[in-house]
């Protein structure tokens, strides 16, 4: 019996292990992708902007990408191996992409979808479904990232009347002070929901960013993720109706579990990352000729792009297997999620560094994705959690201790 074909794009066949309607997903995404953003992306990065994001926004929320896992309230309520595989693809084009449907979908949205009420909920929804309404996330300080806990962001009550809204809750309003950092889509963000400190502990604010005292300078000088639109939020006195509070989030947990819904897209989204670049190194290796041969010919190319290979496919296993433990009855664990976030990044990363090997000199160039994918991925490297941070998790959960303090 003659053995099977072999994909070399594909050597284990794992997009076998997709659906019909995952396959539809990873088709719509790449050709719109295709078409649209990777004739530009080098040009996007090298200037260091989005220019058209809120364009680029809408047209994501008609492919049903944004908060594509969520239920309801204009949301595509699909799986969430589909969601990865959506991760997946933008990340194959740019890391910046999948940031962008992450911070939307998986933390300003899930935030609401999980904690806010029902008026927040019919508010801001449909409208960041669409993509008509962008929003951001702010938890991270300028002097506090690894340890939220310690937030200087003060909330504080206010009994003197009712601000944008009549109605409000009892109690008065709030006033938020305080600053965030590294805060993607800021800038352009409709909503933010920023996480402040309060008498009670730390709660969660829906926070429309046309209110006074609300501003987003932009971040520039970015090495990484310069496709991305990231900010600082400055927070001056900005008063609030009772109503703007996330009413269902208590203490610090909750923006725990909205980023734990958020590396779960990273999971997926970096062996995107790493396929392009592994891809790109393979052709570039097959048509590269020293001494008189495809450098693909000689064993120490041969070796790195195995290695690759081997790696890529383990992750993108690892991947698969989240999503199904995701989709199950059981749900998956946040020591899980930190696995796979802590293995594929610094998988990927590896690949993409390998790859710009092979590429040579060609490899630091935005005529190729390998050096541009290698310097978004350090900056996913820290963020949603650092290598250091997961790896402790990881070990309270396989020791039992804690070595966090």
């Amino acid at each position: 019996m003659p053995f099977p074909a072999l994909d070399a794009a594909d050597p284990l066949h794992l997009e076998a292990l997709l659906t019909d309607e995952e396959r539809a997903v990873r088709d719509t995404v790449r050709q719109y992708l295709d078409d649209k953003v990777e004739p530009h992306i080098a040009d996007w990065f090298e200037s260091g902007e989005l220019p058209n994001l809120p364009e680029l926004a809408r047209e994501f929320g008609k492919l049903g990408l944004l908060g594509m896992h969520l239920e309801g309230y204009g949301c595509a309520g699909m799986s969430a191996r589909a969601y990865g595989v959506a991760c997946r693809e933008l990340e194959a084009t740019d890391s910046g992409l999948r940031s962008f449907v992450s911070v939307q979908g998986s933390l300003a949205m899930f935030a609401i979808h999980r904690f806010g009420s029902e008026e927040q909920k019919q508010e801001w929804l449909p409208r960041m479904a669409a993509g008509e309404a962008i929003g951001c996330f702010g938890l991270t300080e300028p002097d506090h990232g690894s340890d939220p806990s310690s937030m200087t962001t003060r909330a504080r009550r206010d009994g003197g009347g009712t601000s944008r809204s009549s109605g409000a809750e009892s109690g008065g309003d709030w006033i938020l002070d305080g600053r965030k950092m590294w805060i993607t889509n800021g800038s352009v963000a409709a909503v933010a929901v920023v996480w402040a400190r309060t008498e009670d502990g730390v709660r969660g604010f829906v926070v429309p960013t046309d209110t006074p005292g609300f501003s987003a300078p932009l971040i520039k000088h970015k090495m990484s993720l310069r496709a991305s639109v990231t900010s600082e939020l400055v927070l001056d006195g900005v008063r609030l109706p009772a109503s703007a509070q996330l009413p269902a989030a208590r203490g610090v947990g909750a923006p725990l579990t909205c980023l734990n819904e958020a590396r779960y897209g990273i999971v997926w989204g970096v062996t995107g990352a790493a396929r392009s670049a592994w891809r790109a190194a393979r052709e570039y290796a097959l048509q590269r000729e020293q001494f008189g041969k495809p450098i693909a010919a000689f064993q120490l190319t041969q070796q790195k792009l195995v290695d690759m290979a081997l790696e890529l496919h383990k992750a993108t296993l690892t991947a698969l297997h989240l999503s199904a433990l995701k989709d199950s009855d059981a749900g998956v664990h946040p020591a899980q999620i930190s696995f796979g976030k802590l293995n594929n990044v610094r998988e990927a990363i590896d690949i993409c560094r390998t790859a710009r090997t092979i590429l040579g000199a060609n490899g630091i160039s935005l005529e190729y994705p390998v050096i541009r994918h290698a310097n978004n991925l350090e900056s996913v490297l820290t963020y949603e959690g650092t290598t250091e941070m997961h790896t402790l998790a990881l070990g309270q959960a396989l020791t039992g201790h804690a070595a966090f303090r």
